[in-house]
C-alpha cells in the first residue's frame, strides 16, 4: 500500500519590483474600498522561512515572473539591485514577462546571476530556433520527483515594444507542452507535473482543458486573487494577486502520482507578519540611495488612484489629464497597465509617480483619422476580450481621455464599438485628430501619421501638472461603457 507524500507549494507572481510594503486595495461592498499596508520582501522572506521550518523543507517555492520591473529602484538598476534579495529567498525556479524590458541579452545576464533557473518552453532564438532558457527542472522533495515546466508570456514579441524581443520569438507553448509532459513522466518518471505559466488565467484555463497530465498549474500575468484553486481536467490552477501583497500556499498529498487531497490559502502579507530582519537589511541597502528622492511629497489627491477597473482607471485618468494639459491634443491614449499600487486619498509622493509609470515614457504627438481610432480601439478590445483566450494579448482596455465610446463586449472582432464620440461630438471617419500617446503601446506604431516626440517624459509632465493643480481630482468618467 502506497503512503501519501506531502508537498507544500508557495507561489509569488507579478511582484513588479515592489520590495517594500505598500497599500493594497480591497472592495468592501458598493463603491466602498479599504486600504491595507501589505507586501514587501521582508514579509515574503519571513513567511517562506516559517513555512520551511514547519514543513521540514518539503517546500517548492516558485515565481511566476514580472519580478524585475515596476518600481523606480529596480528599473533604474535594470533589475540588478533586486538579485541579492531574490537569491536570499532560495526560490526554486521562475518564468518571465516584463523581465525582457531591458532587452533579452540583459535578462540573460540577470539569469546567470540567479541561484535558481529561468524556465520557458516557448522562448526561442530567431537565428537558430533553439530555446533561450531551460524548458524544465526536476526537483526531488520529500520523496517526490517533481517536474516543473515553465511557460513565459507569449505577448512579448506581439504587443510589447520591439526592444523586448530583439533576436528572440515566443510561441504560446500549448503545442510544446504535451511532449514535455510525456518526456518527464515516461523518461524521467516524475511523480508530479507543475506548470509555471505567465500566459494569464483565461489562457491557462484553456491550456489545462486541452492538455492531459498537468497536476498543478501556477498562473500569473492577470493579477487574479484566487482564494481557492480551480480544477480543470485534473489540474489545480492557482494565482496569487500582484505586487507581492500575497503568497499562494498550497499543501498537497500525492499518492501513486496523483494529488489525492489539498488545502489552499491565499495569504495576505499584512502587518500581522513580522518581516525577516536579514531581508529587511537587504531591502534597506537597496532603497537607501533613493529614499530621500522618492519620499518627496509633490501633491495630494482627492480621488483614490488605482488600476482595478477593466475599462477605465482613476490612476490613468490622472496621467492622461496631465498629458492633455501639456499637449493640448484632442485626446490621449496610454496602455491598459495592470501594475501600480493604489494611492489613497492624501499625499502623492515621487515614489507614487514612478509606480504609476516606471518606464517614464516620452510623450508623442501624432495625427489620426477617425476611422483609424476606431480600428485601433477595436483591435484593443479584441486583444482584451477575445473569445479565444490565446488571442487575448495584454492588460486592460487601452486608457483614453477626450473621447468616450459604447461597446458590446460579446460581439465578434471588429464589431464591438456601437458609437464613439470625441469631445462629445460623433467621430468623423476621415477627419484628422491630434492625438497624444504615452509609450508605443498607447498608439501602436502602425497607426497614425506625423508622429513627433514632444521632448517631455511622463514623470516631468505629472510633476508639472501637480504644480498647477496640487489637489488631484481624477474620477471615473464613463470613457468606455458596455451596453
Amino acid at each position: 500500500m502506497s503512503t501519501a507524500k506531502h508537498l507544500t507549494i508557495l507561489q509569488i507572481n507579478d511582484t513588479h519590483g515592489y520590495v517594500e510594503e505598500h497599500y493594497e486595495q480591497f472592495n468592501t461592498g458598493g463603491q466602498n474600498v479599504k486600504h491595507v499596508l501589505a507586501g514587501g520582501y521582508g514579509r515574503i522572506g519571513a513567511y517562506v522561512k516559517s513555512v520551511r521550518e514547519h514543513k521540514s523543507n518539503a517546500v517548492l517555492f516558485l515565481d511566476g515572473g514580472d519580478t524585475f520591473h515596476g518600481t523606480y529602484p529596480v528599473v533604474q538598476s535594470k533589475g540588478m539591485d533586486i538579485i541579492p534579495l531574490l537569491n536570499k529567498m532560495q526560490l526554486d525556479a521562475m518564468t518571465a514577462h516584463w523581465e525582457f524590458a531591458y532587452g533579452p541579452q540583459h535578462f540573460e545576464e540577470i539569469t546567470r546571476q540567479l541561484n535558481y533557473p529561468m524556465l520557458a518552453i516557448n522562448c526561442y532564438r530567431r537565428d537558430s530556433n533553439e530555446l533561450v532558457f531551460k524548458p524544465f527542472l526536476i526537483k526531488e522533495i520529500n520523496g517526490l520527483k517533481v517536474g516543473i515546466i515553465g511557460i513565459a508570456a507569449t505577448i512579448v514579441d506581439k504587443v510589447m515594444p520591439q526592444k523586448f524581443s530583439e533576436g528572440i520569438y515566443f510561441t504560446t507553448g500549448n503545442e510544446e507542452l504535451p511532449d514535455y509532459i510525456n518526456q518527464l513522466k515516461q523518461s524521467q518518471a516524475v511523480d508530479l507535473i507543475v506548470v509555471l505559466s505567465h500566459l494569464g488565467f483565461p489562457q491557462d484555463v484553456k491550456l489545462a482543458s486541452e492538455t492531459r497530465g498537468i497536476d498543478i498549474l501556477l498562473s500569473a500575468h492577470t493579477h487574479n486573487r484566487m482564494y481557492k484553486p480551480v480544477r480543470i481536467n485534473d489540474a489545480l490552477i492557482m494565482q496569487s494577486g500582484c505586487h507581492g501583497s500575497f503568497i499562494g500556499h498550497l499543501d498537497i498529498e500525492v499518492t501513486n502520482g496523483k494529488v489525492t487531497s489539498y488545502e489552499h490559502h491565499l495569504v495576505l502579507l499584512d502587518e500581522s507578519i513580522a518581516p525577516d530582519p536579514e531581508m529587511i537589511t537587504l531591502v534597506n541597502d537597496l532603497m537607501k540611495p533613493y529614499r530621500g528622492y522618492l519620499q518627496e511629497i509633490v501633491g495630494h489627491t482627492a480621488t483614490i488612484l488605482d488600476r482595478y477597473h477593466s475599462f477605465e482607471s482613476t490612476m490613468d485618468n490622472f496621467l492622461l489629464q496631465a498629458v492633455l494639459e501639456q499637449t493640448e491634443a484632442d485626446m490621449a491614449f496610454s496602455n491598459g497597465w495592470r501594475y501600480g499600487a493604489p494611492i489613497p486619498e492624501g499625499p502623492i509622493t515621487m515614489n507614487d509617480l514612478w509606480n504609476i509609470i516606471p518606464v517614464n515614457a516620452p510623450i508623442t504627438i501624432l495625427k489620426m483619422k477617425g476611422h483609424e481610432i476606431i480600428d485601433m480601439l477595436e483591435e484593443n478590445l479584441e486583444h482584451t476580450f477575445s473569445a479565444n483566450p490565446y488571442s487575448q494579448m495584454g492588460g486592460y482596455v487601452k486608457r483614453c481621455l477626450g473621447l468616450n465610446f459604447y461597446v458590446k463586449i460579446e460581439n465578434p472582432p471588429g464589431e464591438r464599438i456601437q458609437s464613439l464620440f470625441i469631445n462629445e461630438k460623433a467621430v468623423e471617419n476621415n477627419r484628422d485628430y491630434t492625438v497624444a500617446s504615452v509609450t508605443s503601446q498607447g498608439v501602436p506604431l502602425k497607426y497614425g501619421s506625423q508622429r513627433n516626440k514632444t521632448g517631455n517624459k511622463a514623470i516631468e509632465v505629472l510633476v508639472s501638472y501637480l504644480k498647477r493643480y496640487p489637489l488631484v481630482h481624477a474620477p471615473l468618467r464613463g470613457t468606455v461603457i458596455a451596453v
